[in-house]
């Protein structure tokens, strides 16, 4: 399987949320064997989409000429898309915002109605793409805070997709902390395993993925005493 991962931490790969993407890549090549290209966003050269629509009545065409021409082929070449980011306002950080915006030439201006609401008509062929968001966040609850993020990813991808969210990811950075996390990433790892076989992650493990490494009050109170 070809996997394409578009890390947008600003951090690059000392990126919280990578932890948890390369133990699910981990368990994926555990199941079988895998081609993995890993972007790290920050490093590219993505000019910001100014909504001219020209790529949308053109073909595909965009006005600038930087690195997304090559990211879209990239995208397109891929069997599955990871989206790996940490939690920034309740949403993607800014450099994977940009780059999502300029998939715009992958559709053209025509709409049609799927499900109840509107969307442009593709002019590409993705069908054959899987999408997975791996998200973590610096807060310790996972129920309240990573909704905005889930319902853009579920509104762009509205098929074939998947979620995993892991709040307290911060303690992934953090070697004292070994004792809660790296349990949690070995549960990342079968989760990638069971991914690459059945396409699927199981509820109850998704809950315990998802769920607070350590109690929510007591990770408060390290972050209050260490602010």
């Amino acid at each position: 399987m070809k996997i394409l991962v578009l890390n947008g931490s600003p951090k690059g790969d000392a990126s919280d949320t990578m932890h948890i993407t390369r133990s699910f890549l981990q368990g994926m090549a555990d199941a079988a064997p895998q081609e993995v290209q890993i972007l790290h966003i920050i490093d590219q050269h993505i000019e910001y989409c100014t909504g001219c629509f020209a790529c949308m009545r053109n073909g595909g065409t965009c006005r600038h000429h930087d690195d997304m021409k090559g990211i879209l082929e990239t995208i397109l070449d891929s069997d599955l898309l990871i989206l790996s980011f940490p939690l920034y306002c309740y949403g993607m950080p800014a450099p994977l915002k940009a780059l999502m915006d300029r998939t715009l030439p992958l559709s053209s201006m025509a709409m049609t109605r799927v499900n109840g609401r509107y969307q442009h008509v593709g002019q590409a062929d993705f069908s054959r793409l899987r999408y997975l968001m791996i998200c973590g966040c610096g807060f310790p609850d996972s129920q309240e805070n990573f909704g905005p993020a889930i319902a853009q990813f579920q509104r762009m991808f509205p098929h074939d997709r998947t979620v995993l969210t892991v709040p307290e990811s911060p303690m992934f950075n953090a070697p004292e902390a070994a004792s809660v996390t790296v349990p949690r990433l070995a549960l990342v790892r079968e989760a990638g395993r069971l991914y690459a076989r059945t396409a699927a992650i199981p509820p109850e493990l998704l809950t315990q993925i998802t769920s607070p490494m350590i109690p929510e009050e007591t990770y408060a109170q390290i972050v209050n005493t260490t602010a």
